[in-house]
């Protein structure tokens, strides 16, 4: 199922055919570097599938979505909207993950900002965040460019990471995505 279509990618719901694709880039050490759970195993990549196909279970219609390329078709990676519970406050995170090989095309920042107009006009979310590692440079530019800027750190099972937040359809948001867009 299409979720959303920017200029260059199609976000749709995960589907069992992508399990190569996408076990290609959580077996790569690069691409998953930054994740605190490291590569993970076809089986893995698998659940993960099977969990998202039809949206996230208890929040239906938030998720991880294959991202497509629009003009070949091509899987491209895996982005979306994640609930979680921070400090006991939940909270939706904008996840992005683009092929090693796309890297540095502005794929991500583009699947992002449209990710983030969903999230408000679709889903009415005033706020979003990303969950980013100490040292991924890449995932802090996306999120800049998206508006969010730093919020704290924070600590979990999984670590230390930096919160960046976005107010969405706040004043300082559209000045950002003014500036952004010049």
């Amino acid at each position: 199922m299409l979720i959303l279509q920017t200029e260059r990618l199609d976000l749709r719901h995960l589907e069992p055919d992508d399990l190569d694709a996408l076990y290609a880039m959580y077996r790569d050490p690069d691409v998953r570097r930054y994740f605190p759970d490291g590569t993970r195993t076809l089986e893995e990549t698998r659940e993960e599938i099977e969990w998202h196909r039809h949206g996230h279970p208890q929040h239906p219609r938030l998720g991880l979505w294959a991202t497509v390329e629009r003009s070949s078709g091509t899987f491209l990676g895996r982005c979306g909207l994640l609930p979680w519970s921070i400090d006991g406050v939940p909270e939706v995170e904008l996840a992005f993950l683009i092929a090693k090989d796309r890297w540095g095309q502005g794929l991500a920042t583009e699947a992002a900002r449209a990710i983030a107009r969903f999230a408000h006009l679709e889903l009415g979310l005033q706020r979003l965040i990303c969950l980013i590692t100490h040292g991924n440079e890449a995932s802090i530019r996306v999120a800049e460019k998206v508006g969010m800027r730093f919020e704290r750190e924070y600590t979990d099972e999984f670590g230390p990471c930096m919160i960046y937040s976005l107010l969405i359809g706040s004043r300082q948001h559209a000045m950002d995505a003014a500036r952004l867009t010049r």
